[in-house]
């Protein structure tokens, strides 16, 4: 008997199904009290180590190396945190009659996190583009991202992400920054010792994601988050992200022909200017939204499947572009760079 298996053309991330599942288990069974303290605090540490990696696995030289094509990073920044808020802000006609306050709200705050670095680099290099630009411009985004994305949030959000403080700033600096700084500081010492153990670090990753995930939607159960949410207002929600979506991915192909780049640089572009980081977002939403995370995060999490859903479909479809033929072959170009490379970006 032949085994089940999902179109090759529609990957359904693993990833996203445990975050469900996670998400699951706070609805049947969340933390509260004494409980809901530990989790609290754990949320806090796993978010804290998880940018100490970030930093630790950045490499200073590649970053410096990248600035040399400075026009495409500066078109990716300008996708990621000018066109992308934009567009949140032109949906604000949407509330309340479509979308309630919190799920638009949730939507703003998806288009203001940063970029992705693993999923742009492993698209690209499938769509044979400039898999180098792809790796500077994610991490360039993840960077700036860290001191833009709170910016953002307090001149676009206001109280509606519970307020933006010089409390939360400090939250912002301690556990996002300053474990950031540690990590790029420390790297001479330990960067060895995290390439060699890339895989099971990778585990820890996406393992403090789902602890901050848990954590979210256990506080928002306590809310009652689910009573504010209608099956109707998701499905317009989704709506919503896909013409997000197909607007953005033509704004970065098309916008960076327009300005002249070549073709593998228009790839890295589109793919590095469409997408939104669920590694970033998930753990900044967590520090600047405190107790309203829940609903905040539902929106990011559904963006992050629908783009690599259809992020997939256009990089094998790029592949067969006539001009890529005389191209070579990333050395990553596989299905597998696709299934392992996005589960936790």
């Amino acid at each position: 008997m032949k085994r089940l298996q999902w179109p090759s053309w529609m990957p359904i991330d693993p990833y996203i199904l445990v975050l469900l599942g996670t998400v699951g288990l706070a609805t049947l069974f969340p933390a509260r009290g004494t409980g809901a303290d530990v989790a609290s605090g754990a949320s806090t540490a796993a978010i804290a180590f998880l940018f100490f990696l970030y930093g630790a696995r950045l490499s200073t030289r590649e970053a410096m190396d990248g600035f040399k094509h400075w026009r495409l990073h500066v078109v990716v920044l300008a996708c990621t945190f000018v066109a992308f808020p934009l567009l949140g802000l032109a949906a604000r006609g949407l509330e309340p009659v479509l979308l309630t306050h919190n799920l638009y709200t949730g939507l703003l705050f998806l288009t203001l996190v940063p970029s992705t670095i693993q999923a742009s680099i492993a698209f690209t290099s499938i769509a044979r583009g400039n898999v180098p630009a792809a790796i500077c411009a994610g991490s360039f985004s993840s960077l700036a991202g860290i001191v833009i994305t709170p910016l953002l949030a307090a001149a676009l959000l206001g109280n509606s992400g519970g307020g933006f403080s010089a409390d939360s700033l400090l939250k912002i600096v301690l556990q996002l920054l300053v474990p950031f700084v540690a990590g790029q500081v420390l790297r001479r010492w330990i960067g060895g010792f995290i390439a060699r153990h890339k895989k099971a670090l990778g585990y820890v990753d996406r393992g403090s994601i789902l602890l901050v995930v848990y954590t979210a939607f256990s506080e928002g159960m306590v809310q009652g988050i689910w009573h504010q949410v209608s099956v109707g207002r998701l499905a317009v929600l989704l709506v919503v992200e896909a013409v997000l979506l197909a607007v953005m991915l033509a704004l970065t192909w098309y916008g960076a022909k327009a300005l002249g780049f070549n073709r593998g640089d228009r790839v890295a572009i589109q793919f590095a200017g469409s997408k939104k980081s669920l590694a970033s977002g998930l753990p900044m939403a967590s520090v600047l939204f405190g107790a309203h995370a829940s609903l905040a995060v539902l929106p990011l999490m559904l963006f992050h499947q629908m783009q690599l859903m259809v992020c997939a479909v256009i990089a094998k479809r790029r592949a067969r572009d006539p001009e890529a033929a005389t191209e070579p072959i990333p050395v990553a170009e596989s299905r597998i760079a696709v299934g392992t490379a996005t589960r936790s970006d």
